[in-house]
């Protein structure tokens, strides 16, 4: 069924291309004269011709015939340009250079500030993925496509789910933001992916370090924060179909979006399915628990999954006001390893290696549904900005059912469901005082509700609310001397829900006879929490280097699993216990950056320190609840520092070569793991990449060839009773072209991942804990068809 859909969906899309006019496409970049850097917002006009530059600088100029043209570029802070534009019916890809000007008139001098100038103006340790970026790199998951960013890890579960790390932390310590909406579903399981659609995005900006003082409680590692794209231009109808088929795992996905504007409304939407089977591992068997798993044909049996999206907004643009509505639906079905919920597969009837396409249990289905509103009202001084949302994320945990100690044989297979409702709210009003000189004042508040079901107990449910009010103030002390300093008073409340085992549980009285009671998991409780964040950071720019300094305190507040979890999570095969009495979690941390980028080369160093009053940490306990050992959240002191080096250069006009180098030190110094790390620390990390830009190759215009070698050091620092995890080098390729299709510009990607099929560990992998490498040699190809 699956291959009829796509099948009508790919003939449906191509039917649309084939119909629609056929008319010459030129694509261009926009590039700053000196540092070779993209320009965005540049408007290109000409006869009868208009476009303006997106985030990575590109344009497109549609419908044009054959003959001559003059265009001018312009845009505000740079010469105008005027260029002659010759079309003969073999387009080519165009480079535009602008030089930085400054103008005076009437004694007011102009000062034109692209996006990179006033990113490097911010004292925010900040790196942006622009939407080439994202194209160029895109994996199976958002969070890998993200990963080769110095700073930027994962927690891999299985092939089409991640979670983000930044330096070293991940979970509920990294705010991912959509929309301007915080994304919000059961982020705090180490087994839990991100439902957001990596297609149709915009730029992704990735803050490195505390940001809570702009973003709340979750914000205290980095933030994550997915930008829509840029509106579609006045009177234009446009789209694409993006293709994508990959071999490890049998993998068929399509994506089609389309965006059309009149001259205030417009519109967008997009559909992505993806059906993927059991990814291959570079070995035959895995050792769990001493007991050898034998693997049918190098498949990591029941790890098949499919995805399928749905997305749209509507909105409006006029001279002071700019608002879009988001709609989107993003569902999920995944299995899990067949052995990853402990030892009872050996005893199950199901079977496993019938076929690798299929989900049998484990399995998990996620369906998260979210509208969201970006409303923006300009005035003389004040800009507006309101940002809505609520979003409907239901999980649900499916497992074979077996009895486990007194709990009888379940009658269904759901083991857990998780409903949660999240309602937000964001109001922010940036006021220009004078010249060089803003505040931005504003608050979010946020309230969540949510429940469980399944005959499986581990966290009660719950409401959670936070509201935070901040305050920060943008100063040019001078062009190349720039000050911010912010102030937050965030408060909230947990109230967490009784919950009784739905079974008896056998008792032993001191009178030596025999009790059967329903043991009280959770209980009703209200939890009050409330802290101060704040930050001050200073940035110069002198000729090509920028200099960064920040000092920020953070603040998080605890989780429900923190507080008030009480069962056995079957995913890791052990009992969670949470602790009612943890403090919120409290953070210093000084971040610099220092980056020098001239014409031909760049190299930057982004070093930091970091120390938590209050880490809160799941210590194992030499205690056991029905032979599965108990861990219990508790608190530490932590330590953390390290860097991110970058550099960057061009040889011979046709050859780039980037090198990178990541790494984390951290430290408990106090409780019971007093001088050892934390869990899921990554280890020293490398990635060197070369890329080499053909002129033409057949019908294939412009071919770029990229290698990615990355080289991890061995992991020894470890959090008993995690295992060291040995060091590897694994190596990538990819070939990206543009060439004709249907009289469309239309671009491929053929990438090799692993090449040598190098078996290796990945140390923040969720199945690396079950010593399973990670995904063997995988063969992707791309397919990006505009119209």
């Amino acid at each position: 069924m699956f291959h009829k859909t796509l099948c009508a969906w790919l003939s449906f899309s191509l039917c649309t291309l084939s119909f629609a006019q056929k008319t010459f496409t030129i694509e261009g970049t926009v590039k700053n004269a000196q540092t070779q850097s993209p320009i965005a917002g540049v408007s290109i006009i000409g006869e009868g011709i208009f476009a303006v530059s997106a985030d990575d600088g590109s344009f497109t100029l549609k419908n044009v015939g054959e003959g001559v043209y003059t265009l001018q570029a312009t845009h505000l802070g740079y010469t105008p340009k005027y260029f002659d534009l010759e079309v003969n019916g073999q387009p080519e890809n165009l480079l535009v250079t602008l030089s930085e000007s400054n103008t005076l008139l009437q004694e007011v001098q102009l000062l034109g500030k692209t996006k990179e100038k006033l990113a490097k103006e911010q004292p925010l340790v900040t790196v942006e993925a622009s939407k080439a970026f994202m194209e160029a790199n895109r994996e199976n998951s958002l969070m890998q496509t993200l990963s080769k960013i110095p700073g930027v890890s994962t927690i891999n579960i299985g092939s089409g789910q991640s979670k983000p790390v930044i330096r070293g932390l991940g979970f509920n310590r990294v705010a991912v933001v959509q929309n301007g909406i915080k994304h919000e579903a059961q982020q705090w399981g180490s087994d839990h992916g991100l439902e957001i659609d990596q297609y149709g995005m915009g730029a992704i900006q990735i803050i490195k370090g505390s940001a809570s003082f702009m973003y709340g409680s979750d914000a205290i590692a980095g933030v994550v924060n997915i930008k829509p794209a840029a509106a579609p231009e006045e009177h234009s109808f446009s789209g694409e179909v993006n293709l994508l088929g990959e071999s490890n795992n049998n993998l068929l996905g399509i994506s089609t979006g389309i965006q059309a504007r009149k001259e205030k409304w417009f519109y967008r939407a997009r559909l992505t399915f993806r059906d993927y089977g059991d990814y291959k591992v570079p070995t035959n068997r895995i050792n769990y628990e001493n007991y050898i798993f034998e693997l049918h044909e190098n498949h990591l049996r029941n790890t098949a999954g499919m995805e399928a999206n749905a997305s749209f907004s509507v909105g409006y643009i006029s001279d002071h006001i700019k608002s879009e509505t988001f709609f989107s639906n993003v569902y999920n079905k995944n299995g899990f390893f067949a052995n990853a919920h402990g030892l009872e597969v050996r005893t199950s009837s199901i079977d496993y290696d019938r076929s690798d396409r299929d989900i049998d249990l484990p399995y998990h289905q996620v369906n998260h549904f979210k509208i969201t509103n970006n409303t923006v009202i300009t005035g003389n001084k004040h800009t507006l900005y309101f940002e809505t949302g609520f979003q409907n994320n239901q999980r649900e945990e499916h497992s074979e059912p077996v009895p486990h100690g007194y709990m009888p044989k379940p009658a269904h297979s759901k083991e857990r469901e998780f409903h949660k409702n999240t309602f937000s709210l964001n109001i922010r009003d940036a006021f220009q005082m004078q010249k060089g000189h803003s505040m931005h004042a504003g608050v979010n508040l946020e309230f969540q509700q949510n429940t469980i079901d399944g005959w499986g107990f581990l966290i009660p449910a719950f409401n959670r609310f936070t509201a935070g009010v901040f305050a920060y103030n943008q100063l040019e002390i001078n062009p190349n001397l720039h000050l911010q300093a912010g102030l937050r008073y965030d408060f909230g409340f947990l109230d967490t829900k009784a919950h009784v085992d739905w079974y008896p549980s056998t008792r032993t009285n001191e009178d030596g006879s025999t009790s059967y009671i329903y043991l009280q998991r959770a209980q009703n409780k209200q939890l009050d929490f409330g802290n101060m964040s704040a930050s001050v950071g200073l940035s110069y720019l002198q000729n090509h280097t920028t200099y960064k300094i920040n000092i920020g305190k953070s603040f998080r507040m605890p989780l429900a699993n923190e507080l008030a979890s009480d069962g056995v999570n079957y995913h890791m095969y052990r009992y969670e216990r949470g602790n009612i009495d943890l403090d919120p979690e409290t953070s210093y941390q000084l971040d610099i950056d220092i980056d020098h980028t001239a014409e031909l080369f760049s190299v930057g160093i982004s070093p930091f320190v970091n120390v938590f009053d209050n880490f809160i940490y799941l210590n194992p306990t030499p205690n056991y609840f029905e032979t599965l050992q108990i861990y219990e959240y508790t608190q530490n002191k932590v330590f953390r520092m390290g860097a991110e080096v970058r550099a960057s250069t061009t040889l011979f006009d046709n050859l780039q070569v980037d090198a990178s180098m990541e790494y984390v030190y951290s430290r408990q110094t106090s409780g019971a793991k007093k001088g050892f790390t934390l869990p899921f620390a990554p280890p020293l990390s490398t990635l060197l990449s070369a890329s080499y830009q053909f002129k033409k190759l057949l019908f294939f215009k412009k071919p770029q060839f990229i290698v990615d070698y990355r080289i991890t050091a061995a992991q020894d620092e470890i959090v008993p009773p995690e295992e060291k995890t040995a060091g590897y080098q694994v190596l990538n390729m990819a070939l990206m072209s543009h060439f004709n299709l249907f009289k469309y510009d239309a671009q491929c990607r053929l990438k090799l991942n692993n090449a040598f099929d190098t078996k290796y560990f990945n140390h923040t992998s969720f199945y690396r804990l079950i010593d399973v490498p990670e995904a063997g040699r995988n063969i992707s190809l791309s397919l990006t068809i505009p119209f």
